[in-house]
């Protein structure tokens, strides 16, 4: 297979996948047990715990475990709404349906949700959330970056603004986390949400950074699980897994993310001098390293990638998790595409085991399907 979906998932690294291995069969036991077996559990997931709050630069109380980022988002979110007492929340129009759909939720419930708008490269306006910050605002959520442009966002104005303005700010970082460096000790979110399969770890893991000040009601229950805030017997493989995979991603990150660009501007160059109509889509100076969304004008972008697949080559037209939806991407509407024009865009995204030779292919294939 020819893999350019890194942003839908990523390749389990070999390291991360034989961390994990003893935790299925030799070290099972589930970590609220007060035995053995439980206990080797429980130190293992705390051990990851602090890797991953020393590797952020945060308190390990701070750091809460759940089962993907859409949980985190989730719990977050509707955490603090409902601990705060207040009415509305700030969000954008690009952001991931984990986000868009929990703030249609909240509206259904009474809450006022104001969608900020972004720009033709998928920047919010800072003057505009300024303005729209009221009495009644708990809560900002803005992703780090997004998942189908890879534009990146201004978060560290954004924490500024929030902070002047005592309200709370939350960044979905799921789809930053493998190409920027972030200290949370200099960021000055009050929550973050990662998760681990976008870096090369397990699926069914995710980190929830939420800072100690900050009081969210829990959005399970049941046991008493990570500080009472999200019941569940925790996945002590996939959180070992994701412990790993986090630290390996913060090693040689500089030459990975080079590396990795290096892929993504050789085939946007390739593609632009082999196929003709082509656009690309966001922030061409300040996106993801491994983020590509092209409009090819006049062709349909599912065609596309169906045809590709029958190749061995998986690309996307778009989020993952829209995959089933017959609705145009909100992302590339939020940017100004027209209908056609976003019907005509794929995301193609690299990821460190990506290779030029796989691209030649990649881009001469894409050459006779569209000639054809």
């Amino acid at each position: 297979m020819y893999y350019f979906d890194n942003n839908s998932t990523t390749k389990v690294d070999i390291d991360v996948l034989n961390e994990m291995l003893p935790f299925f069969s030799e070290y099972y036991g589930n970590a609220s047990s007060i035995h053995k077996l439980g206990q080797i559990s429980k130190k293992k997931m705390e051990e990851s715990r602090e890797k991953i709050a020393n590797i952020l630069n945060c308190n390990p109380n701070e750091i809460y475990f759940t089962s993907s980022g859409s949980e985190s988002n989730n719990t977050i979110i509707k955490g603090i709404m409902k601990a705060s007492g207040k009415k509305h929340l700030i969000t954008s129009k690009i952001e991931h349906s984990s986000i868009l759909n929990t703030c249609k939720s909240l509206e259904n419930e009474g809450y006022k949700v104001t969608y900020l708008n972004v720009d033709e490269f998928g920047t919010i306006d800072l003057k505009e959330l300024k303005k729209s910050i009221k009495d009644d605002t708990a809560l900002v959520s803005i992703m780090f970056a997004n998942n189908e442009i890879g534009t990146i966002e201004p978060i560290k104005q954004i924490a500024s603004i929030c902070e002047q303005k005592n309200v709370l700010f939350h960044t979905d970082a799921v789809q930053a986390i493998g190409s920027i460096d972030i200290d949370l000790s200099d960021l000055n979110v009050d929550s973050m949400t990662i998760s681990s399969h976008k870096i090369y770890g397990p699926k069914g893991a995710s980190i929830l950074y939420v800072k100690n000040k900050v009081k969210f009601n829990a959005l399970i229950n049941g046991g008493y699980q990570e500080q009472n805030k999200r019941a569940g017997t925790e996945n002590i493989a996939a959180i070992v897994g994701m412990g790993k995979a986090l630290e390996l991603n913060y090693q040689n990150r500089n030459e990975k993310n080079k590396y990795i660009k290096e892929l993504r501007d050789y085939f946007e160059l390739k593609l632009k001098e082999t196929v003709k109509n082509i656009k690309i889509n966001g922030n061409l100076q300040n996106r993801l390293s491994g983020t590509s969304n092209v409009t090819i004008k006049g062709f349909d972008a599912a065609t596309l990638v169906i045809a590709l697949d029958m190749r061995d080559i998986c690309i996307s037209s778009g989020s993952a998790c829209m995959s089933s939806s017959i609705l145009p991407s909100h992302v590339l509407k939020a940017i100004g595409l027209d209908d056609s024009d976003i019907k005509s865009s794929i995301r193609v995204s690299f990821g460190k085991y990506n290779t030029k030779e796989e691209i030649d292919y990649l881009i001469m294939s894409i050459k006779e399907i569209v000639g054809k």
